[in-house]
């Protein structure tokens, strides 16, 4: 019976330098790429803005951060044109001030 101890029998000969550039290069392959929004989708997202203000309801928002994307289900509280963020109040009655350059997409939902 083979018993293989996989990445063990490596880990001996390696410098701990190496062990973490290894770590970070795994951690780094699962960034994703911000995506371009073209003109319709910015006219619709302005819309559903709009709409969800008007009538206080709950979005969807999904929004790139940290080289990764989220997503957040709330209230829009209000739109920061000078910073040019939205402030929104989640589920939990938490704040996230999300810039506006950063959503990839926003949907109204039904809670």
């Amino acid at each position: 019976m083979i018993r293989d101890r996989g990445k063990i029998k490596w880990t001996s000969m390696m410098l701990p330098e190496h062990v973490k550039m290894l770590r970070d290069w795994v951690k780094e392959d699962q960034y994703e790429q911000k995506r371009e929004m073209d003109e319709q989708q910015l006219e619709f997202m302005n819309e559903t803005i709009a709409e969800a203000s008007e009538f206080n309801q709950f979005v969807t928002i999904i929004y790139y951060q940290k080289r990764k994307y989220e997503m957040v289900i709330a209230k829009i509280h209000y739109w920061d044109e000078w910073a040019q963020k939205l402030h929104v109040i989640d589920h939990f009655e938490e704040v996230h001030r999300i810039p506006i350059a950063d959503i990839a997409d926003i949907r109204l939902t039904d809670v």
